[in-house]
């Protein structure tokens, strides 16, 4: 049976459509592809250990993405996490008493931010802050701690 070039072009297009649809598959997993139309705005929290967390993070209410991590730094002066998340636009009802835990997800230890709406009327707006925070829980630390607690018999 021989090969005719079309065959041999059809071919090569399938593989390449299916190269694409791995790649974009992988995008969207690891949580790098592009969220929302860019518009939104911007809340911050203050965390004493961000853990794995990374920009481009998800930030959820309720299980639903609302956003993503925009950029993590650290305060010279608290030695504090600080981490901006760019919230989209659709969710401007955010009471501003709301709080931030930081979470792992599935398998791969893949770190998001959960938000818990609060009671307040007023609801966050851009540079709003988020002032009640719950830190990554470290594995390695939790071990470390039932591993020393073990050692002095308690």
């Amino acid at each position: 049976m021989q090969h005719s070039k079309t065959q041999d072009t059809l071919v090569g297009l399938f593989v390449a459509a299916g190269i694409a649809a791995l790649f974009y598959m992988a995008l969207q997993i690891s949580s790098l592809g592009s969220y929302g139309n860019g518009e939104g705005y911007t809340v911050s929290a203050r965390f004493q250990n961000s853990g794995g967390l990374k920009v481009k993070s998800p930030v959820s209410v309720a299980g639903v993405k609302i956003g993503r991590v925009s950029s993590i730094t650290l305060d010279k002066e608290s030695h504090e996490a600080v981490v901006a998340m760019q919230i989209d636009a659709r969710y401007d009802n955010l009471p501003d008493d709301s709080s931030a835990s930081i979470y792992t997800a599935g398998l791969l230890g893949e770190q998001y931010i959960s938000i818990d709406p609060g009671s307040s009327e007023d609801y966050l707006k851009n540079n709003s802050k988020l002032d009640i925070t719950s830190s990554a829980i470290v594995l390695e630390e939790m071990i470390g701690k039932f591993m020393m607690n073990k050692a002095e018999g308690k």
